[in-house]
């Protein structure tokens, strides 16, 4: 009996513990100055200056720019009449009011304070999506803004002339609301012992003691009817008595006593303001007969911030749903093993002590459920408001009205899902290791009887990267990569070294009103790691909707977050979700509102250490006419980091280039959350903001090939970091640097940095080449990360563990195990299987004989009697013949496995049919072998190439150890000849061709390694043109640069030969920009944008082109060549800079670094030694002179210009000319800047501009083409327009003589 009255005692003393607390004034959400607040001036009747919203808020169906904020307890979304008009007045209002505490306020002589401010806080943002999400389950809201106004210890208005002293009653009380594109929400916060008063005097009410109670609500104000006519607007009030506003702090409708969710307006349609539907009471004993029912409280994860509560006990981690599309069948997430126990830190059927606010992530749906909510005893809270607590019985709580339906896509979404016993779970944000690497966790299993712990390093280490370690923690384990790599430890990459994503991308695209069908084409992409390049190419892309998937390089803006170049506090996403995540994307082009859906999923590293991205497309696109350009302008995005979420939205902008329309500028928002597994077992540190940064965006759809191209620079930085003043930055940072594409630029002081190849390749950082992991693991470590029964391949940078022939990995995917090939009965069914370690026999039954695949009734003689006894071992003559092999037999007739010859000692083993297995014959006095071991087959594997005998034969050569001066071939994965060769490690390097022959004239003995060729090329969709040269009969011709070609284009006169012309130079991979002509040694010269190098080429039948400047250089574009002094000039638009070199690449140096803000074309009088460029300012355009030295510099032009692109010299006229694709006209000038006359008004939009026997020559953007104008009467003589339609970049003539 004792023991049940304990029991029913503990329950009770359970049931009023676990209650919740009302909010406490530490609770609510920050404000005062500190916090960013205005504070609204004193007295008893002030209204706030209008806050202007960047973004419309929906209050009922109406919206909103503009709010205010009222002495009297209210915000308003327009200016507020004076008080008498409606402080003492019900509801509905005439004008749109929130109202947390609508009554007679006044501050007048310090009487407390009121603060108000509009925030864009992801924090604060965050905790109003966990409490909206809490009080609307279905709720898809990702709030982008949010106003918070507090009322802070003020006092109701009293008459001056009353006999008593004032009253020391004060109020405090909050309001927030807070909104997104579609959606507003209103929460009230009522702290403990906030209201200690619930109504005012009026002011007018001439001695009468009567005292009107606040409201407390929501009113539309009046709205328009028919056409002259205005009626009362829908108004929702939350009280009606004293009582129910005494209730406001001793229950809500969250879950909180004192904190109230409305939802009070959406873009669709609204009838009125709805409530949330969750309870809450404060911890006030039970009624009578329901002590044994569990709280009203439901349970939810545990907030990144501190709780208002330290004292309780630590909260269990929230479920993190991924991410799906409600119009897609839901992407493959992986699975992760959860941790299943219930909470032992509350009684069966009760909830837990839960403290108010948390900081959980921004998303659009709920994540967080109430559990086991059965029978649960409420404050009865009907759709008007707080009620009071029931004297008896308590009725179950009446269904939440429903909100009204939202169509879909209102917002990116996190779906939540039903979690049933042991489903997965992602976990919370990623941490980084002790050491700076990035980790992350499987939730360890414990066994509750025991105590033992089952998930630990010991056993399941090899879940981790074969390129992490793993460490024990109290919760569970951690994976770490280890120093030299790195990831989220699930996945880790070497530092510094190119990556390579390989994927499909399927989907439907409507274009205009025409659906187009992706059916799992191919897409590619390449990051240069060191510097953040990303370059994306989609192939089998159809034109019709090619051409509109240009502007959409969010596509491949992905890999540009996941490998950004990091700046000194920023963090590549690859670090973050490693090679498994999923990404959901929604792009709304505007004005035309079509939306496009991106579902990105990564599915790990292949067996070639790359990452596998799918990617589907589902939506509409504008329409691009065939033929437009698409420009993206440079952009910067805010990501946020949630618990195993990442979250960003921005707006870009783009413009549009079409001979039909001209240009035509739009813009797109983007919105997505990238959803991943991490660890929270570890020490917790991590990002809660960063800014990627893109600098350059380039995108083009290539007609003859059908590929969609997308090429991206990145930087990742604190938010912020980067300022606009012109500062030095570390080279490491601007991307300035000269360090190999597989090298890291580690930054030191100043200017300094220091260039290291990255793992798993030699050299001296600006010369870095792979060696492949294994080989630099064996010989510096002396270990293998590769366990048995594995082969190890070299990769660039690193290695793969591939299972050798009869094994296959097992469910940690390093792990080989034995293949039982029995379980597929491989053999004859007269034919016993026996499956052994890497193989099987297959062995025919008695009676039967056979190679056990094929079984027959035996004669009487098996196979190996029958072999037995046609051994011929005696002559014709019936002399021994001496030499012959007789096989041994056992009892049942088959082959004994091992066998002997008699004549020469020799014994081997056979397998069932015989045949001897290979290495295991023994010479006489070496011993028998042992058949019982299992037959290792050697792995398939192709044979060794030229270059890799070569290279094993000089191994030997040298003793086994070579020496760092010694020459050994350098092959590639493929066993193909590198390009480059060096001897060991120093820069003595050259070319060779496919055979390892060198090619003469390319060695070099300098830090830049020649430009080399591949030996062969990599496979593709399509065989590439051969680089080299194609030159046009004999004559004088235009070069013109095309992306990845350069054309030629024979004139007849001055007339352009459209039928003669014909590809120079076939550039696979290139960018070529600026482009010039040495007509005395017949060589053509270019700067290559996407190569980041100068090269050139001999015009003669075959010849290769040539790299003379690969470092050092971010966006080469215009190029001059001196013909006189034998000297080449270019200008680099991104760090803003001219150089100079020796037409070998020698000598080089900058002329100018100071005073460019976007140099562009660049020309040279070489008869006078005159440079001259322009630069391609928006704020002031201008085009300068100086000599080849760097002397006399000089402003030329600077008035009436707006975009000089084209440049070039009238050798004639002896003036300096250019086109402007600002303002569209041609010009010209004497080099003293005198003598300015137009020679043409109206051209489209020109590019690059060459002057060549009175004619101008330029390319043109709008026209894709080559025109030509007559100088002298200011006419268009020609055009010519290539089959292949991209831009054409620069343009020049080359002629049989130096003019």
């Amino acid at each position: 009996m004792a023991r049940g009255i304990l029991t029913i005692f503990l329950l009770q003393l359970s049931w009023t513990v676990h209650l919740v607390t009302a909010i406490q004034r530490k609770d609510i959400f920050p404000y005062g100055t500190p916090n960013g607040d205005f504070i609204l001036q004193n007295g008893d009747d002030e209204t706030s200056k209008v806050l202007a919203l960047k973004r419309p808020l929906y209050f009922y169906e109406a919206q909103f720019n503009e709010l205010y904020v009222a002495t009297n307890g209210i915000i308003s979304a327009q200016d507020l009449p004076m008080e008498k008009q409606y402080v003492d007045d019900g509801f509905p209002t005439d004008f749109p009011v929130i109202a947390p505490f609508l009554s007679d306020i006044d501050t007048s002589k310090g009487k407390g304070a009121i603060y108000y401010r509009v925030t864009e806080s992801p924090t604060l943002l965050n905790r109003v999506a966990h409490e909206v999400h809490r009080g609307f389950p279905d709720a898809r809201f990702t709030p982008t803004h949010a106003i918070i106004a507090t009322w802070e210890n003020v006092a109701a208005y009293e008459e001056i002339a009353r006999d008593a002293g004032q009253s020391d009653r004060l109020n405090t009380f909050q309001a927030v609301v807070a909104y997104d594109e579609n959606n507003s929400y209103a929460i009230f916060l009522y702290p403990e012992d906030g209201l200690q008063f619930f109504g005012t005097r009026p002011k007018e009410s001439y001695n009468v003691e009567i005292e009107l109670p606040a409201r407390v609500g929501f009113s539309r104000g009046e709205v328009a009817f028919l056409i002259f006519s205005r009626v009362e607007g829908p108004y929702y009030s939350v009280t009606n008595n004293e009582q129910s506003l005494k209730n406001l702090y001793q229950v809500g409708n969250t879950g909180v006593p004192g904190v109230w969710l409305f939802h009070i307006g959406s873009r669709y349609s609204f009838q009125n303001v709805v409530p949330a539907s969750t309870g809450g009471a404060l911890a006030t004993p039970p009624p009578r007969g329901l002590e044994t029912y569990e709280s009203t409280t439901a349970e939810y994860p545990e907030a990144e911030y501190t709780a208002p509560f330290e004292e309780e006990e630590e909260l269990e981690e929230g479920d993190y749903s991924p991410i799906t599309d409600p119009d897609f069948h839901s992407p493959a997430i992986p699975e992760f093993h959860v941790n299943s126990h219930p909470d032992r830190g509350a009684l069966p059927g009760h909830a837990r002590l839960q403290p108010y606010g948390g900081d959980l992530p921004l998303t659009s749906n709920p994540q967080y459920r109430d559990h086991d909510n059965i029978d649960t005893p409420t404050l009865v809270s009907g759709p008007s408001g707080p009620a009071e607590y029931p004297d008896r019985e308590v009725q179950p709580q009446a269904e939440a009205p429903q909100a009204v339906p939202r169509p879909e896509h209102t917002a990116l979404e996190v779906f939540p899902y039903t979690r049933e016993e042991n489903s997965p779970r992602l976990e919370s944000s990623p941490p980084l290791a002790p050491g700076g690497g990035h980790i992350v966790d499987v939730v360890e299993e414990e066994n509750f009887e025991t105590g033992e712990t089952k998930r630990t390093c010991a056993v399941f280490q090899q879940q981790c990267s074969q390129n992490a370690y793993c460490t024990d923690y109290p919760a569970g384990f951690c994976c770490h990569c280890r120093t030299g790599f790195y990831g989220n430890g699930w996945q880790c990459l070497p530092d510094g070294a190119p990556h390579r994503v390989n994927g499909k991308v399927s989907g439907t695209v409507i274009v205009g009103s025409t659906p187009v069908y992706l059916n799992s084409v191919d897409l590619h992409a390449y990051i240069v790691v060191s510097d953040g390049r990303a370059y994306t190419a989609i192939s089998e892309v159809p034109e019709n909707v090619g051409w509109a998937l240009m502007p959409v390089a969010p596509i491949g803006e992905i890999f540009g977050w996941l490998f950004a170049m990091e700046l000194p506090s920023g963090q590549a996403g690859f670090k973050i979700t490693g090679a498994e995540f999923t990404r959901h994307a929604e792009v709304t082009f505007y004005p035309g509102n079509q939306k496009l859906t991106i579902v990105q999923t990564a599915q790990g590293l292949n067996s070639d250490n790359y990452m596998t991205v799918d990617t589907r497309l589902h939506g509409n696109v504008p329409f691009i006419a065939a033929g437009s350009t698409v420009q993206v302008e440079p952009y910067k995005d805010t990501y946020q980091y949630y618990p195993s979420v990442v979250t960003s939205a921005s707006v870009r902008e783009f413009t549009v280039v079409s001979a039909e329309r001209g240009s035509e500028t739009f813009t797109f928002q983007l919105r997505q959350n990238i959803t991943y597994r991490d660890c929270h077992h570890g020490p917790r540190t991590g990002p809660e903001t960063l800014q990627l940064t893109t600098e350059r965006v380039f995108v083009m759809y290539v007609r003859d090939e059908n590929i969609l191209r997308y090429a991206i620079t990145n930087k990742i930085s604190s938010v912020g970091e980067e300022t606009s003043e012109p500062v030095l930055v570390n080279p490491c940072y601007a991307g300035t640097h000269d360090c190999d594409t597989t090298a890291q630029c580690l930054p030191g002081e100043g200017q300094q940095y220091l260039c290291q190849c990255a793992t798993g390749y030699r050299g001296d950082g600006r010369n870095c080449y792979g060696e492949g992991y294994k080989e630099n693991l064996t010989r510096e470590n002396g270990l293998s990360q590769c366990g048995p029964h594995t082969q190890c391949v070299n990769l660039p940078g690193t290695h793969s563990c591939h299972c050798q022939a009869g094994y296959e990995f097992g469910f940690d995917g390093r792990t080989c195990l034995d293949i039982d090939e029995c379980r597929s009965q491989p053999c004859h069914p007269q034919a016993t299987c026996t499956n052994t370690l890497g193989s099987f026999q297959c062995q025919c039954q008695p009676t039967f004989q056979g190679d056990g695949f094929q079984c027959f009734p035996s004669d009487g003689e098996t196979d190996c009697e029958h072999h037995r006894d046609s051994v011929q071992t005696t002559s014709p003559e019936g002399y021994p013949i001496v030499g012959a092999f007789v096989p041994q037999c056992d009892e049942h007739g088959q082959y004994r496995d091992l066998q002997c010859h008699g004549s020469t000692g020799h014994c081997w083993c056979v397998d069932n049919r015989g045949q001897e297995r290979a290495g295991t014959r023994k010479a006489p006095g070496a011993g028998q072998p042992n058949c019982n071991e299992p037959e290792v087959l050697p792995p398939t594997q192709r044979p060794d190439t030229v270059c890799e005998r070569w290279r094993a034969s000089l191994v030997d050569h040298y003793g086994g150890k070579p020496e760092p001066q010694h020459y050994l071939p350098q092959c590639d994965r493929e066993g193909q000849f590198n390009p480059v060769q060096c001897y060991g490690d120093s820069s003595y390097c050259w070319c060779v061709d496919r055979d390892g022959r060198e090619v003469a004239g390319t060695r070099s003995h300098d830090v830049v390694k020649p430009a080399c060729i591949p030996t062969v090329a990599p496979p593709t969709m399509h065989p590439l043109p051969r680089p080299d040269m194609t030159p046009p009969p004999s004559g004088t011709f235009l070069l013109y640069a095309q992306g990845q070609q350069i054309g030629a284009l024979p004139l007849k006169g001055t007339h352009m030969d459209l039928e003669r012309s014909s590809t120079l130079l076939a550039l696979h991979g290139s960018i070529v920009v600026g482009i010039d002509y040495d007509c005395r040694e017949g060589k053509v010269y270019w700067t290559d944008l996407a190569g980041r190098t100068i090269n050139r080429a001999k015009m003669e039948p075959g010849a290769e082109p040539e790299t003379l400047i690969n470092t050092g250089l971010t966006s080469p574009e215009g190029l001059a060549v001196d013909v006189q002094r034998r000297a080449m000039f270019w200008v680099d638009s991104t760090p803003d800079k001219i150089e100079r070199a020796n037409l070998d690449g020698s000598g080089r140096k900058t002329i100018f670094d100071t005073d460019l803000v976007n140099p562009r074309a660049i020309i040279v009088d070489s008869s006078t030694g005159t440079l001259y460029w322009t630069d391609w300012n928006r704020e002031a355009p201008k085009i300068e002179s100086s000599s080849v030295d760097g002397h006399n510099r000089k402003v030329l032009v600077k008035d009436g210009i707006g975009l000089p692109n084209a440049l070039t010299f009238d050798t004639v006229m002896r003036h300096v000319c250019w086109a402007d694709a600002g303002t569209k006209r041609l010009e010209c000038i004497a080099s003293d800047g005198t003598g300015r006359r137009v020679i043409h008004s109206n051209l489209n939009y020109p590019f690059s501009m060459v002057f060549y026997s009175n004619h101008f020559y330029f390319t043109d953007w709008r026209r894709d083409g080559v025109i030509a104008l007559n100088r002298d009467n200011s006419q268009f003589t020609d055009e010519y327009i290539p089959d292949q339609r991209s831009h054409l970049y620069g343009v020049t003539v080359a002629t049989t003589h130096c003019l």
